[in-house]
């Protein structure tokens, strides 16, 4: 019978069995755990009974195949030369000293023990400042196989655990795909933009990664379609995020964290000098003898048309620079119809601070520099955004009027409340003390205090002090120093509270011409991770009261 089969299925042109042979074989050779191969001996002699034309056994296929081309045991070699990673990662990037630390610790533990455990590090920061890329650098200084998994607006939790095999078109899910594309099982996989995952009526995505980034758990992961234990603790994952607060908790803490801050513009100086302008010559098809960038425009674009914490839009100017120059060689003859050099013309194309303005247009972006003379009721403050450090202002003027407050601004809840705790704090420190006021004064007059550009949300626990600076001032028509910038919060008796974003809040200063920054005594530990290039030609003063900031900032 078993021959009358095969002449029967030789004749309608289906041969499951020299397949399933062929597979067999697959599986004598597969570098793979026994429980694997005999799963798929199991599948295979399924598969060799089933009908060709069944619907079941292009599922039995599907299936067979996908385990046979997972990397079970299969294992690239990492590269040890701890001075060749170093190098690679600091040709590659600038700056970012704590994540090539980070890197090279894993390197060195690995040395040691052969076998290091290896981390799950998530890359946090501003767009544009290079965290991508610096999981590619990794790889290339590992020499491991680098796959990236894109989760901005995965909602379905099949895609990471994958779809039972008994629905049509069910597949694995990205993880398990990520390892068939590398064909080892230690590659580096990113997850880009984890904290943009999302969830929905078919499962929390999220909760399908907690698995996978656990390194307690990820030894023996399941995936819906493979059904078999898959060992991912060999995998380096490197996860990228713009925001922690929008990752959830029991995720968070599977992974190390490390803060990818925004470049300074030294360092943006640098990395375009250094990186970007070669990049857009070499995709714009201009030699370095046909376009020269001097300095002083790099300083220029850097400070005039752009304004944020990375560098695309750096790359984007330049990139707009070497466009008009390939069509100025063009008139100017340089290059034929055809595209062809024409040697004869000699034209090099110069590009100063003078003569920027003809490429890119008129300047952008001003900073708001700091006044000349002392104001009553005007106070520079300092925000964090999601583009890097700002300067605000904030105003206040007292008025004839009923005992009240406005605020405008377009401020959020946070920034409300700072100001009613900044009312109050200036009402009871009046009563009595050095800022002596007539109690019939607020009686009498309304404060109206504003934060420049309405139409700009802004929101956030660090205009305390600034408020309460502002509102004093008005009130008592004692001025506020120029030169002085100052971030905190503050609370209802004028202690001062710590704050975030320091980095950027210190440089915005920095670029508006402060003189003096006040900056919270709980922060103390994070200027001291600051470099010295931040901070210099800054006078920074800790306060942790009210009276401290305003003998600070009032001109007495």
């Amino acid at each position: 019978l078993r021959e009358q089969m095969s002449v029967i299925r030789e004749e309608l042109g289906e041969n499951a069995d020299s397949e399933a042979d062929e597979f067999l074989k697959k599986t004598e050779s597969l570098n793979a755990p026994e429980e694997v191969r005999q799963k798929l001996k199991k599948e295979i002699e399924r598969y060799r009974n089933l009908s060709g034309s069944s619907s079941e056994s292009v599922v039995a296929r599907g299936y067979i195949e996908t385990l046979l081309e997972l990397p079970w045991n299969d294992m690239s070699t990492d590269n040890t030369d701890l001075d060749r990673a170093e190098k690679i990662l600091n040709d590659d990037h600038y700056g970012l000293s704590d994540v090539k630390e980070r890197v090279l610790e894993f390197l060195s533990v690995r040395n040691l023990t052969n076998k290091g455990e290896s981390p799950i590090i998530c890359l946090v920061g501003p767009p544009g400042t290079g965290k991508t890329s610096i999981a590619r650098s990794i790889a290339a200084a590992l020499e491991k196989k680098y796959v990236r998994i894109c989760l901005g607006g995965v909602r379905d939790e099949a895609e990471i655990r994958g779809h039972r095999k008994t629905y049509v078109g069910a597949m694995p899910g990205r993880i398990i795909n990520a390892l068939k594309t590398a064909g080892t099982a230690n590659p580096l996989i990113l997850l880009d933009e984890i904290d943009k995952v999302s969830s929905d009526y078919k499962g929390d995505t999220s909760a399908a990664l907690l698995e996978v980034l656990d390194s307690e758990q990820n030894s023996r992961f399941r995936d819906h379609y493979v059904e078999l234990p898959v060992d991912l603790s060999e995998v380096l994952f490197i996860a990228t995020a713009n925001s922690v607060s929008d990752i959830p908790k029991p995720l968070l803490d599977r992974m190390e964290l490390i803060e990818v801050s925004s470049y300074t513009e030294n360092e943006k100086f640098h990395i375009a000098k250094e990186h970007l302008v070669g990049k857009q010559l070499r995709k714009n098809g201009l030699a370095t003898s046909l376009l020269k960038i001097s300095d002083s425009a790099l300083k220029h674009i850097i400070l005039g048309y752009t304004k944020e914490s990375g560098v695309r839009e750096l790359e984007r100017q330049i990139a707009k620079i070497c466009r008009k120059a390939v069509t100025k060689l063009y008139e100017a003859g340089v290059f034929n119809a055809d595209g062809t050099r024409n040697k004869e013309v000699k034209v090099c194309i110069r590009i100063t601070d003078k003569n920027l303005t003809d490429y890119l247009g008129n300047i952008k972006y001003k900073t708001d520099k700091a006044y000349k003379k002392p104001q009553v009721g005007i106070v520079r403050g300092l925000a964090w955004t999601s583009v890097g450090g700002e300067t605000l202002e904030i105003e206040v003027n007292a008025m004839p009027g009923s005992d009240d407050l406005r605020l405008t601004g377009n401020m959020g809840d946070v920034m409300k409340e700072s100001a009613m705790i900044a009312y109050s704090y200036v009402r009871a420190i009046t009563e009595s003390g050095k800022y002596k006021v007539d109690m019939k004064y607020f009686d009498e007059h309304m404060l109206h205090l504003h934060i420049p550009e309405g139409a700009v949300p802004k929101d956030g626990p660090s205009a305390g002090v600034t408020m309460t600076t502002a509102m004093l001032s008005a009130v008592t028509g004692i001025p506020v120093r120029p030169d002085v910038a100052m971030t905190g919060e503050v609370t209802l008796r004028g202690r001062v509270l710590a704050i975030g974003g320091l980095k950027e809040k210190l440089l915005a200063a920095k670029l508006a011409g402060m003189k003096k920054v006040l900056v919270p005594e709980e922060n103390v530990s994070d200027v001291e991770e600051l470099d010295a290039e931040i901070t210099d030609g800054l006078e920074l003063v800790y306060v942790k009261d009210m009276s401290e900031v305003l003998n600070n900032a009032l001109v007495l």
